[in-house]
C-alpha cells in the first residue's frame, strides 16, 4: 500500500533528512586510505546518540550494525570490519536515521492534532566516495552515478509514472557505457524504512504507477564498471558484482509535492 504523508510529516521528515546529510558529510571525513570501515561504524553511533536518533538500518533483515559499509565490487549492506580502505578504493555509506517527533517538535507538541507524527520516522541515503586517487574510468563511475541520481531528481513530479522515471535514468547510464544494476532498487519510506513502492533504476516510458503529492520515496541509482549481474556474498547480506567489477551508489530521499519534488536530504 502507498502511504501519502502529511505536509506535517514531510517537514518533519525534511528535518531529519537534513541531519542525516550533515551526518554523512561528517562521516566523509573519514574516508581515507589506512582507515578501518568499523572506525565509520562506531563514530557514526556516536553521532545517532548525540542527534537523539537511533539507527535504521540495524537488525533489518538481521543486518548487525547502523551502517551499510560497501567497499569496491560490494554494491549495498556491506558489512562493517577490520578492513582498511586503500588508495584506489570505492567506498559507500549508506545510512539512516529514526526519528521521535519529539526530536523536533519539543516533547509537549500537540499529540492530538498531529497522531500521525506519533510513531516517527526513517531518514536513509547514501554516498560513494573516492578513497585517495583513483583511475579515470573509476571517476566516470561515480560521475555517472551522481549525475543518474540528479537526473532521476529533476524528473519527479506528479503525474509521472515510475516507469518514465527509471526509463529516464537508464537512458542516460547507459549512454554513458555503464550497466544498471537491476537486481536492486529504491523504496517509498516514512514510518517504516522501506515501504511501497519499489523505485526501479529503469523502465518503460508511461508505465508503472503514477507519482502523487505526498509520496517520499528513496531513489538510489547504482551503477557497475562490468555487467549487472549480482550475487549474495557469504555473510548473506552484502550483495556484490558477480564480475567482481566495481559499483557505485547514491540515493536520496525525495517527496512529490504539488509544483514538483523537494530532497529531503539535503
Amino acid at each position: 500500500m502507498i502511504t501519502v504523508k502529511t505536509r506535517e510529516e514531510i517537514a518533519l521528515m525534511a528535518m531529519g533528512g537534513h541531519i542525516l546529510k550533515e551526518v554523512i558529510d561528517e562521516l566523509s571525513l573519514l574516508v581515507s586510505p589506512g582507515t578501518k570501515t568499523i572506525e565509520i561504524e562506531k563514530a557514526a553511533e556516536r553521532i545517532i546518540q548525540r542527534e537523539g536518533g537511533k539507527a535504521s538500518f540495524k537488525g533489518v533483515g538481521g543486518f548487525p550494525y547502523s551502517v551499510c559499509a560497501s567497499l569496491n565490487d560490494e554494491i549495498v549492506h556491506g558489512i562493517p570490519g577490520d578492513r582498511e580502505l586503500k588508495n584506489g578504493d570505492i567506498f559507500t555509506i549508506d545510512f539512516g536515521i529514526f526519528f521521535k517527533p519529539e526530536k523536533f517538535l519539543g516533547k509537549d507538541f500537540d499529540r492530538k492534532k498531529y497522531p500521525n507524527l506519533l510513531n516517527g520516522f526513517h531518514t536513509d541515503m547514501a554516498r560513494t566516495y573516492a578513497v585517495g586517487e583513483v583511475d579515470l574510468e573509476t571517476k566516470r563511475l561515480l560521475t555517472a552515478t551522481r549525475k543518474m541520481l540528479k537526473i532521476g531528481i529533476k524528473k519527479v513530479r506528479p503525474g509521472i509514472t515510475l516507469g518514465d522515471l527509471g526509463e529516464t535514468m537508464q537512458r542516460y547510464a547507459e549512454k554513458q557505457g555503464f550497466f544498471v544494476i537491476k537486481g536492486l532498487c529504491g523504496h517509498g519510506i516514512g514510518k517504516n524504512l522501506h515501504e511501497s513502492p519499489d523505485v526501479l533504476n529503469y523502465g518503460e516510458r508511461h508505465k508503472g504507477l503514477k507519482l502523487i503529492p505526498g509520496m517520499v520515496i528513496c531513489i538510489e541509482p547504482m551503477l557497475a564498471l562490468g555487467d549487472d549481474d549480482i550475487k549474495l556474498a557469504k555473510n548473506r547480506q552484502t550483495y556484490v558484482t558477480r564480475d567482481n567489477s566495481l559499483a557505485a551508489h547514491y540515493e536520496d530521499m525525495i517527496a512529490v509535492v504539488e509544483d514538483g519534488s523537494i530532497v529531503l536530504t539535503k
